[in-house]
Parts: structure tokens; C-alpha cells; sequence
């Protein structure tokens, strides 16, 4: 895996084809245990990424993931704006001056997201959130050479089914402690469409 500025912002055009394709189903799931805006935000979101990014110029990994985080904060409000513009912002952090990512690059990144969303959440693992996928992902990269694609997606579609069985201890979905549980955390599923996303595109032989 040896990604460059353009299979990043390839891979933010899979994410925002899978948000569209998925808002319904985010925003059902939002509606069991949220405010039910899930997927009109994500899809304002990542509307306003791909936007931004395609057809811009950037000499870098990380100038392409601060406008991501950018696009996010700026156009999504809540919880899911403030913790997904997080996650890519700490991810430009940790990818500064690089111009070809490894899967050694991705796993800091992924780890430097992580840490900012239990920082800004004040959340951790086991609470049903998105942070719940991104650990399960972010483990599994970390202790690897080479990223097996179809694995990479097992990790990430378990993890956001185990939410399922969690009692929510954060955001509003706490509100209904053991009634939450049985129900997908929206935030888990958008998680999950990302990193299938990265799946899809290394599967098509980019940043490979």
C-alpha cells in the first residue's frame, strides 16, 4: 500500500457514494436511538469534502485531510461534525509532510483519530460510538505489513454489529440506557462505510 494525494481524495469520493447510498438506513437507525439526522449530516458533510477537494491542488497527504476536516466542521453540526473534523484533522497531524502513505503511515493516522475523538467525546471503547469501529480498525492495521482487503472489512462490519449489543453510556443515546440496546450505533455505521471505502479503493488496485 503506498497511497498519494490522489488516492486520498479518491477514497473521500467512495465515502461520500456510500453516505448517499446509505442515508436511509443511517438515518433509521439515528431515529432508534438519536436526533435522526445522522444521514442528512453526513451527506451535507462529505457533500461539501468532495467539493472541496476534487479539483483542488495540494502537495501533501495532510493538506488534503485538513480540508476534509475542515469541510466537516464547517458544514456539520453536532457530535458526528465536531468528532469526525477531529479524526481527520489529528489524522493530518500525524501524516505532515508526507507524500506517499504506507500502511505504517495509515496506522498512526488512524491512532492520532482515535485519540482525538475520546479526547473531544470524553468516550471510550465498549461505550457504542464511532470510536468502538475506529479502535477495531486502527488494532488491526497496526499489526500488519500488508493490508488483507477482505479482512480489513470483517473488522470493520464486526465491530460496527457489536455495537448492537452495547448499552450506550454517551451522546443521546444514553438517554435510553438499556433500551439502546439491540440497535446499531448510527455513528458505528458511518464509521464503517469509511473504512469499507478504503477497502474498495485499495481493492481496485489504487494506492497498491
Amino acid at each position: 500500500m503506498n497511497w498519494t494525494v490522489d488516492d486520498i481524495i479518491l477514497w473521500m469520493n467512495t465515502i461520500n457514494e456510500k453516505i448517499h447510498t446509505n442515508q436511509r438506513k443511517l438515518t433509521e437507525l439515528d431515529k432508534n436511538i438519536g436526533d435522526g439526522d445522522h444521514g442528512i449530516n453526513m451527506v451535507r458533510g462529505f457533500e461539501k469534502v468532495v467539493e472541496n477537494v476534487n479539483g483542488s491542488t495540494f502537495t501533501s497527504i495532510s493538506e488534503v485531510l485538513k480540508e476534509v476536516s475542515m469541510s466537516i466542521i464547517n458544514s456539520v453540526g453536532g457530535a458526528s461534525g465536531s468528532l469526525y473534523g477531529t479524526a481527520f484533522l489529528r489524522f493530518s497531524f500525524a501524516t505532515k509532510d508526507i507524500q506517499v502513505m504506507d500502511v505504517s503511515v495509515l496506522a498512526k493516522g488512524i491512532s492520532a483519530a482515535l485519540s482525538g475523538m475520546k479526547q473531544r467525546g470524553r468516550a471510550t471503547y465498549g461505550e457504542k460510538t464511532m470510536i468502538d469501529v475506529w479502535k477495531a480498525v486502527g488494532d488491526y492495521v497496526t499489526e500488519v505489513d500488508v493490508i488483507d482487503i477482505d479482512e480489513l472489512k470483517k473488522v470493520a462490519e464486526q465491530a460496527m454489529y457489536q455495537t448492537r449489543e452495547m448499552c450506550a453510556t454517551k451522546g443521546r443515546a444514553a438517554y435510553l440506557n438499556q433500551r439502546s440496546i439491540g440497535h446499531i450505533d448510527p455513528g458505528a455505521m458511518s464509521s464503517y462505510l469509511i473504512f469499507l471505502s478504503l477497502a474498495e479503493v485499495l481493492e481496485r488496485g489504487k494506492g497498491s
